[in-house]
């Protein structure tokens, strides 16, 4: 190694010791929010383009993990609709929907199960468990968790959610697991019934009086007005969210995420985020960061500015948390 060699080769050294140093330094600055976030309890929806592509998905699930290893315990809430879709054009069966709801007839609903319990569900537990033993999968059959009845008889098996039983999912959190839950309920006959993920999250959220309810969607959050991307809504009041549920200019997709961020608002979940799952590491952007990436729905008696958030790295993780500040 001549001279030149070994000057570049010591400042290659200096520069990889200089970045080690930062990231450091941003782990001792966060550990203090680390700590808060111990124990928490965070619901996490997960569906749309995220979770068709591949990459994207085993992204969202490497997150997931390291929330858990933080100290988090994450629920994972899971559609499939885009699946269920192509599977069910690939059979000859039709996809109708109405009123932003899949028509679900019997041929349809065992569709559903197929994907959601059969392939969906496996698929994300087998990417979950690559990095141990974390995860089980779930469906609302399963100790009875979700119970549901028919919406209507002209949408077949869509089904309402009428009762969350927590007792499976709590225990499952004390056992240290990441409890997956396809969105296919159960009726009081025994009847499967294909439930919206979305409400499905907000219900279980509520009923396990989760610290945070997270939605993935295909889209950065809420706009005021969705043709123009820099009316981005990043922050929304509980009530402001309830009249905009009235105003009817919300889409389609738009309705059940809001609808499940109020109901468990409304339950005394203290914080919901709809935020787009086809950010690389969005779900950690929000979650650990200044600026966040999505809309965050919050009670209408706290009050807060944009100075709250200061330059840590991971500063503003208490405050998304509910939690107060370590001392």
């Amino acid at each position: 190694m001549d001279k030149q060699e070994r000057i570049e080769h010591i400042a290659n050294i200096r520069a990889a010791q200089a970045e080690s140093l930062r990231l450091a330094e941003v782990l001792i600055e966060a550990l203090p929010w680390i700590k808060q976030a111990t124990g928490k309890t965070v619901v996490i929806k997960y569906g749309g383009a995220a979770m068709t592509d591949d990459g994207l998905r085993r992204a969202v699930m490497s997150d997931i993990v390291l929330m858990k290893l933080i100290g988090l315990k994450p629920v994972l809430v899971h559609g499939g609709g885009n699946e269920i879709s192509r599977l069910s054009k690939l059979l000859g069966l039709p996809v109708e929907f109405k009123g932003g709801m899949r028509v679900s007839p019997p041929a349809v609903m065992d569709i559903v199960k197929m994907v959601l319990i059969g392939k969906v569900n496996q698929e994300l537990v087998a990417q979950l468990n690559e990095h141990g033993h974390l995860a089980v999968g779930l469906n609302g059959s399963d100790g009875h968790i979700m119970k549901a009845v028919q919406l209507s008889e002209e949408l077949g098996m869509a089904g309402k959610v009428t009762k969350i039983d927590s007792t499976l999912l709590t225990d499952l959190l004390d056992l240290d697991y990441i409890p997956v839950v396809a969105s296919v309920a159960v009726g009081e006959d025994g009847q499967a019934y294909n439930v919206n993920a979305d409400l499905a999250a907000g219900e279980i959220a509520a009923a396990i009086g989760a610290h945070k309810l997270v939605c993935l969607t295909d889209v950065d959050g809420l706009y005021a007005d969705f043709e123009d991307k820099s009316s981005l809504i990043f922050r929304l009041k509980l009530s402001d969210a309830r009249d905009l549920l009235g105003s009817g200019t919300l889409s389609a997709g738009m309705i059940p995420k809001i609808e499940g961020a109020v109901m468990a608002l409304e339950a005394g979940v203290p914080r919901a985020h709809i935020l787009n799952g086809t950010i690389c590491h969005g779900l950690l952007l929000e979650m650990f960061t200044n600026e966040g990436v999505g809309t965050m729905i919050m009670p209408d008696d706290e009050n807060y500015s944009p100075d709250e958030f200061k330059a840590s790295p991971l500063n503003n993780l208490a405050l998304k948390l509910h939690s107060e500040p370590v001392v």
